[in-house]
């Protein structure tokens, strides 16, 4: 065993390969080593060539309490760009290394050439009070007889104090780079750089103190914060991430201006120069001035938490008082409706309600609708029969229709209400105790399809009407808005979150902060987020919504009591109480609030759709409510008013989703792959298809969406067509137009529809105030159409957000005008929401136009937009438009909540339809 081991340790030695041989030193006569003492501030003008090695060696006094720049200057005055000279300076603890001419890269690995190059030292630390360092400058190469001229000299206002401007010149080749260091009570402060000129392109970089420094275009990303800069950069550095409590400011100007969007240079090429061959850009310098500034304390921050949340919860404050005064009021009103009620000691007989108290005193001149068409009382056209087991509805002109009840005596309520008399509804059963909860519940009768067609083509229509299905299984229906609103919610916040955090992950990790489009002068960073206050001023759209939530529910728990105990205005009077449609706005308006904060972690154009999608829900479910309050039998349902709604979010994606470089001088956002350009350039917002299609599809829904609104979902191209209504109710049913055979081809019946009802009636509309609004409608959204496939706005998301908003203010406004113009009024408190809301909104879309960034520019153009903070020190003009956009969308929402509450006392045979 023992010379087993022995022979292996042989074999082993055997294999090892051999120690390395040291390099011997050239004979003096090969290679001439030059060495002198040289100082500072004096240049010196020397020769070198292949055969030469020019050593210069400084040395200079370092205090521990005091730090110096020293800073190498050199100029080779020779062309020869293919034999550059070396320098390489050598010090304590770190070697710094150039050639010259220096060669930088650019876009497409386009060479620039540099003749003069300066460069900062990174000073070494020192441990005792006063040291003595030496470093030295050797100078080579390996051409022939190059001469150069060396110049090292001490950096003045190397260390940047606090609140001071300190004015530098700064080129590719010649970086700057200066030291900060922290006051003991400073935790934050923020490096702003300003400069008059915005090219060329720079980058600032905050770097921590360790050799070497990168301060070269090409390296200048590999360590700390950095970003790209025309006018204004502004970068936000904390205490705790720098153990030195102390870090440098670099400063680079880069060789091309792209990365800023300037333009690329112009790149000469001829027949006998190569197209590697260096460009010498000459002398492209910029001057820049820097100040260090503390950034807020702790106190700020908890000040202005207490400010945002002193703010929305001083609404919860105000709605409660508001509800008790309510309260106290109904309280009142229903103690003198009893003493009213009661009988008279005297006449034995109750006492008569004035009108003027139950306010429906603009409703006895009404003679139009279901009850006014030829009858002089509308008491004519509704019986009902107390003790029988039937209610009989009969509509004057129209087959009866009828509704089983259980019989019974009941007390007869007697309340005068113009010309209609409310008396004995009281008896009447509530449509819930019905068993079947269809929606076809009325059509058990082939005459009911009929009427329906019938009574929805009527030139005059009031709200019972469009109020005749069963109300629990409309409940039932409009729930389903909330449901999946709610579903939906929860899906598309969850990845949106995920993605949010991994952007900020990229941000802290990498120090690209060009990768975010902040306002970098007003961002306070908390925690791992950047820019904290414009999160937390989001927190208005989820307090608010839930505030809203609370109201309505508070609203249908009132409602259901009245129902419960027969109440005949619940039953049969004002507009119906359906409340699905509510509690969506408000989950919307809670998961606007979520997904704008989740925008602004980092917000850039690849997820500013996470902060308009629930923007383009709010808008079209307020659009449906105002609709379904007139129209409750007819509105859409739930899966195909959020299947349109998913749609226009499909066409914002492929809008928003677009190579920015073809706008912006070749730039590409960060982000963006390579994978993903050909999808890009096929879907791109800049692409022509696009709009054409997009276009297109716009004026077609328009026309569909008019038709459908203007014959209220009771129109058919032919007679054996299937009826179709905007809430999912269909029946074969005769044609509202003339009918044509059906065999006649589908071209022949939209030409006879074009003639009856475009040609023939052109004279007069049938429903002139559905047309005026349908007009007015069509030309608002082609002048959108054409403005966008001619203009085509960068901006894609914001343009199909304006299309929702306009036809919405539209909608909203001929709602008004024509309850004014009904003969209805509005009472106080909508009054005062409107004006209140109206107000807010004008100020916050004030704020919202300042742009104090944009990413369809540049990150480096986007800064030229920041602002300084406007609030608190703490909030910036975006962040007041966050808080006076969730107040006015508050706002909003109640303008829809009460609008008709002066209807709650109306019959709805007497309430029109519009």
């Amino acid at each position: 065993a023992a010379r087993r081991r022995a022979g292996l340790g042989a074999a082993g030695r055997a294999l090892l390969p051999p120690p390395p041989v040291r390099p011997q030193p050239l004979p003096h006569g090969d290679r001439e080593v030059h060495e002198k003492e040289a100082q500072f501030n004096t240049t010196y003008s020397d020769w070198v060539h292949a055969n030469l090695l020019n050593i210069y060696a400084f040395n200079h006094s370092v205090r521990r309490n005091r730090t110096e720049g020293v800073r190498v200057s050199v100029n080779v005055l020779s062309d020869q760009k293919d034999q550059p000279v070396l320098f390489v300076v050598r010090q304590k603890e770190a070697v710094v290394s150039f050639q010259v001419p220096l060669i930088l890269r650019g876009l497409y690995q386009r060479k620039y050439a540099y003749q003069e190059v300066s460069r900062t030292l990174c000073q070494p630390q020192t441990k005792a009070e006063v040291e003595t360092q030496h470093f030295y400058v050797d100078v080579s190469t390996l051409s022939l007889n190059t001469s150069y001229q060396l110049r090292v000299t001490r950096v003045e206002n190397f260390v940047l104090r606090t609140n001071e401007r300190f004015s530098f010149n700064a080129t590719a080749a010649q970086p700057q780079y200066f030291k900060y260091e922290f006051p003991e009570d400073v935790d934050s402060v923020i490096v702003k750089v300003t400069s008059a000129m915005a090219f060329p392109c720079s980058v600032i970089s905050i770097q921590d103190i360790l050799c070497p420094v990168y301060d070269l275009d090409n390296n200048v990303a590999f360590i700390g914060m950095y970003q790209t800069m025309t006018k204004k950069a502004a970068i936000t550095v904390q205490k705790k991430d720098f153990p030195s409590h102390s870090f440098y400011v670099v400063v680079v100007v880069k060789t091309e201006d792209e990365a800023c969007g300037g333009a690329l240079p112009y790149y000469p090429l001829s027949k006998n120069s190569s197209p590697d061959e260096p460009v010498d850009q000459h002398n492209r310098q910029k001057m820049l001035e820097v100040m260090v500034s503390p950034a807020i304390t702790s106190e700020a921050y908890v000040r202005s938490v207490l400010f945002c949340l002193g703010i929305f919860l001083s609404f919860y404050i105000l709605t409660l008082l508001i509800a008790c005064w309510e309260s106290c009021r109904q309280h009142k009103r229903k103690g003198l409706l009893a003493a009213m009620d009661s009988p008279s000691l005297d006449t034995g007989h109750s006492r008569g309600i004035p009108d003027s108290f139950l306010n429906h005193g603009p409703y006895d001149s009404y003679g139009y609708g279901s009850f006014g068409n030829g009858s002089s009382s509308s008491t004519e056209g509704i019986t009902d029969s107390l003790g029988s087991a039937e209610v009989s509805y009969s509509y004057v002109g129209q087959e009866q229709f009828k509704r089983r009840t259980p019989s019974g005596p009941a007390r007869p309520l007697s309340i005068p209400m113009g010309e209609r008399s409310l008396e004995n509804v009281a008896s009447r059963p509530r449509l819930d105790s019905l068993s079947s909860v269809e929606e076809d519940d009325y059509d058990t009768l082939a005459d009911i399809d009929y009427d329906k067609n019938v009574i929805r083509t009527k030139q005059y229509l009031c709200v019972a009407d469009l109020a005749r299905k069963d109300k629990r299984v409309l409940r039932k229906k409009y729930q389903i808005y909330f449901w999946n609103i709610a579903t939906i919610a929860v899906f598309y916040a969850l990845p949106v979150i995920q993605l949010v955090i991994t952007y900020q992950t990229v941000v802290n990790v990498t120090g690209n902060q060009d990768i975010c489009y902040y306002n970098f002068l007003c961002a306070h960073p908390l925690g791992n987020l950047s820019a904290f206050n414009n999160i937390l001023s989001n927190l208005g759209y989820v307090l608010l919504g839930l505030l809203f939530l609370l109201i309505i529910l508070q609203r249908e728990i009132n409602y259901n009591r009245a129902l419960l105990r027969n109440d005949a205005h619940a039953l049969e009077c004002g507009i119906p109480k359906h409340f699905g449609l509510f509690y969506a706005m408000g989950t919307a308006l809670m998961m606007e609030g979520l997904l704008s904060a989740c925008y602004h972690v980092c917000p850039n154009y690849t997820n500013f759709q996470f902060d308009t999608s629930f923007m383009y829900m709010i808008a079209g479910l307020c659009m449906l409510k105002l609709y379904q309050k007139r129209h409750p039998d007819i509105n859409a349902s739930a899966y195909s008013a959020y299947a349109c709604l998913a749609l226009v979010i499909f066409f914002s994606v492929v809008g928003v989703v677009s190579v920015v470089g073809t706008e912006g001088g070749g730039w590409l956002s960060p982000g963006l792959t390579a994978s993903s350009l050909l999808a890009l350039q096929v879907f791109g917002k800049g692409n022509t298809a696009f709009w054409i299609v997009f276009s297109v599809i716009h004026i077609v829904a328009t026309l569909l969406l008019s038709t459908q609104l203007y014959y209220m979902g009771r129109w058919k191209l032919g007679e054996g067509g299937t009826g179709s209504e905007v809430g999912g109710d269909s029946g074969v049913a005769p044609c509202v137009t003339s009918p044509v055979p059906t065999d006649s081809g589908i071209l022949r019946r939209i030409l006879h529809v074009l003639y009856t009802d475009c040609v023939r009636q052109c004279s007069g509309p049938m429903y002139v105030d559905r047309m005026v609004l349908l007009v007015m409608g069509n030309i608002i959204n082609w002048s959108l159409a054409a403005y966008g496939l001619i203009v085509r706005p960068n901006d894609f998301a914001s343009y199909l957000l304006a299309i929702g908003i306009c036809n919405l203010l539209l909608y909203f406004a001929f709602y008004i005008i024509m309850k004014l113009r009904s003969g209805e009024r509005i009472k106080l408190i909508p009054l005062l929401c409107i004006i209140s809301t109206s107000v807010v909104w004008g100020f916050a879309l004030f704020f919202f136009f300042q742009g104090l960034s944009t990413w369809q520019k540049t990150p480096a153009e986007s800064r030229e937009h920041n602002r300084d903070c406007i609030l608190l020190d703490f909030f910036d003009d975006h962040d007041i438009w966050h808080f006076l956009s969730s107040i006015a969308m508050f706002g909003s929402f109640l303008v829809l909540l009460t609008l008709d509450d002066d209807l709650d006392c109306v019959q709805r045979d007497k309430i029109y339809v519009f």
